[in-house]
């Protein structure tokens, strides 16, 4: 069924501007609503970065971040010094070099100096 199509030329000024008021006083509601709504889940998400942030920590659980060991460099580029752990993904220079037919361990950095800066 198909709503009747209402003939708002016949209407006369004073019926126009009333419709229009009620019309501005539902939007106006349910935009405050809608307003309400939004900002109550904004403090809830602001809430949890809050909380994250005072750990120190990106992680929204209250949960702090393991403490991991620092791991010392196992790899030096002898061009720039740059160095590399061994852990995550291989630095652009040391997979330039094992591409060019170079070892990688030719950038290992040797165990005699890596036991001076330990005891440093």
């Amino acid at each position: 069924m198909a709503p009747k199509k209402i003939d708002f030329e016949s209407w006369s000024l004073d019926e126009l501007w009333a419709l229009h008021g009620e019309i501005s006083g539902i939007l106006s509601a349910r935009i405050r609503a809608e307003k309400g709504e939004l900002e109550k889940r904004l403090a809830v998400l602001s809430h949890g970065t809050i909380i994250a942030d005072d750990l120190g920590d990106l992680q929204p659980s209250g949960k702090p971040r393991r403490n991991y060991p620092r791991v010392l460099p196992k790899y030096r580029n002898p061009q720039t010094s740059e160095t590399w752990s061994g852990r995550g993904k291989r630095p652009r220079w040391l997979v330039a070099a094992v591409k060019s037919g170079r070892k990688i361990e030719e950038f290992r950095i040797s165990e005699a100096g890596t036991k001076a800066r330990q005891r440093a």
